[in-house]
C-alpha cells in the first residue's frame, strides 16, 4: 500500500514509546521468512520507523535470524548453524546462494547472494554480489570477490569494504585497456583480503577420499570462538564514490602477484588470525569408505563434501574446536547444503565453499 505525504506524516508523528512497543510485538512475532518480510516492510515505511526497527531487530548471532541484506555481513549464531542451500548453473557459470525456509534439504528459498565466476589467463575471479543479475564489478551490489590461483589451489577472499577501521586495501588491477577501451567496470568499492584458503593433497595421499583445506581468516581473532571471544561486525553497506578516479597498475613485479596469496596481519589486534581445518574424517567398515557426520544434511558423496573446524592455537584442543563452524555437501547433480554459525558470516562461509567448486590441477 502506498502511503500518501499526509498520512506518512501521521505515521511519523505517533509517539516513539507507543510506535517501539508495536514494532517490537510485531519483530517478536514474525520470526521467520517469508513472514520476516513484515519486519522488512515496517522499515521502510519511514525514517523513525526505520531507525527503531534498526534497533530492535537483534543481530544473527543472537537470533539467528537473517532479516536485512547487511546480516549476510555478519556473524551466525554461537549454538546453532544457519541453514542454507547452493544452487550451481554450469551454463552461466552461476552461483545462488539461499537461505533454507523448511526442512527439505533445498526448498524454495529466501535468496541471499550470487556469484559468476570469470576466468582470466592466470587466475579466476568469483564476482559476489547482492542481485542475481548484477554480476559486474562495476555494480553497486558488487560486495566482494574470491580470487584463485592458476592451479586452483590457493584463494584469497576479499570484502569490498574493511572488516576493521585500520584495514588496508589491496592494489588491484581493476581495469584492464585493450585499444585504448576498458573493457573492465572500475570496482566501486576497495579489495579487502578478509580470508586465505589453500587445498593440499587430499587426506589419503592419493586421488580418492576428501580433500585437505586450510583456511586463515585474516579478519577474525582465534580467541573468536571461545564464550567471551567477539568477531568483527559491520554493521551498513558502504560505498565508495563513482567520482573517485581508478588507479592503474600496468606494470607488477612477481612479489606483488604473490602477496595476494599471503595473508595479511590483524590491524591493532595481538591475537592470532583464526584457522580453520578440515574435521578428520572416520572410516566406515561396512560401507568400506571415509566418512562425516553431516546429520542428514548431505545425500551424494562428493570430493567437494566437507567440514571445518577452529584449528587449536598452541595444540591442545578444547570443546570450541569439536563444533562445526562451516559444512558443505552435495545433496543433488548441481545443489548442495552449506550451514554455518559464529564467527563466520554468510558471505565468507559462501565464499569459501566456491573454492571447493574450483578446478584443482594439483589436487585431482
Amino acid at each position: 500500500m502506498k502511503l500518501s505525504s499526509p498520512e506518512m506524516c501521521s505515521w511519523a508523528d505517533m509517539p516513539e514509546e507507543l510506535l517501539r512497543e508495536v514494532l517490537v510485538r510485531i519483530e517478536a512475532t514474525e520470526k521467520d521468512w517469508p513472514m520476516r518480510k513484515t519486519v522488512v516492510a515496517c522499515a521502510g515505511v519511514c525514517k523513525s520507523w526505520r531507525c527503531i526497527m534498526k534497533e530492535v531487530v537483534k543481530l544473527p548471532e543472537l537470533t539467528g535470524s537473517l532479516t536485512f541484506p547487511i546480516s549476510i555481513k555478519q556473524p551466525g549464531p554461537r549454538e546453532s548453524l544457519i541453514r542454507c542451500f547452493i544452487k550451481r548453473s554450469r551454463s552461466t557459470h552461476t552461483y545462488h546462494l539461499f537461505l533454507n525456509l523448511t526442512q527439505a534439504l533445498a526448498d524454495s528459498g529466501k535468496f541471499l547472494l550470487a556469484a559468476q565466476k570469470f576466468r582470466r589467463a592466470t587466475v579466476t575471479d568469483y564476482i559476489i554480489s547482492l542481485h542475481g543479475d548484477e554480476m559486474s564489478k562495476g555494480s553497486s551490489k558488487y560486495i566482494g570477490k574470491l580470487r584463485s590461483n592458476f592451479l586452483g589451489t590457493k584463494f584469497v577472499i576479499y570484502d569490498a569494504q574493511p572488516s576493521h577501521a585500520g584495514d588496508k586495501m589491496m592494489k588491484s588491477r581493476s581495469t584492464r585497456l585493450v585499444a585504448s577501451k576498458q573493457v573492465l567496470p572500475v570496482v566501486p568499492a576497495g579489495n579487502y583480503p578478509v580470508a586465505h584458503i589453500s587445498y593440499e593433497l587430499n587426506m589419503l595421499g592419493s586421488s580418492r577420499g576428501p580433500r585437505r583445506m586450510h583456511c586463515i581468516m585474516d579478519a577474525i581473532p582465534a580467541s573468536a570462538i571461545k564464550r567471551d571471544g567477539v568477531a568483527p561486525l559491520q554493521t551498513e553497506f558502504r560505498h565508495s564514490s563513482a567520482e573517485t578516479p581508478p588507479s592503474f597498475s600496468f606494470f607488477r613485479s612477481k612479489s606483488s602477484r604473490m602477496e595476494k596469496f599471503l595473508p595479511v596481519p590483524l590491524n591493532g589486534q595481538k591475537d592470532a588470525h583464526l584457522i580453520l581445518k578440515n574435521k578428520s574424517p572416520r572410516w566406515h567398515e561396512q560401507l568400506q569408505c571415509w566418512c562425516l557426520n553431516f546429520n542428514g544434511r548431505v545425500t551424494v558423496a562428493s570430493v567437494k563434501n566437507f567440514q571445518l573446524v577452529a584449528s587449536a592455537e598452541d595444540g591442545e584442543a578444547g570443546p570450541e574446536h569439536d563444533k562445526v563452524i562451516i559444512q558443505f555437501g552435495k545433496v543433488g547433480k548441481d545443489v548442495f547444503t552449506m550451514d554455518y554459525r559464529y564467527p563466520i558470516s554468510a558471505f565468507q562461509a559462501f565464499a569459501i565453499c566456491l573454492s571447493s567448486f574450483d578446478t584443482k590441477i594439483a589436487c585431482e
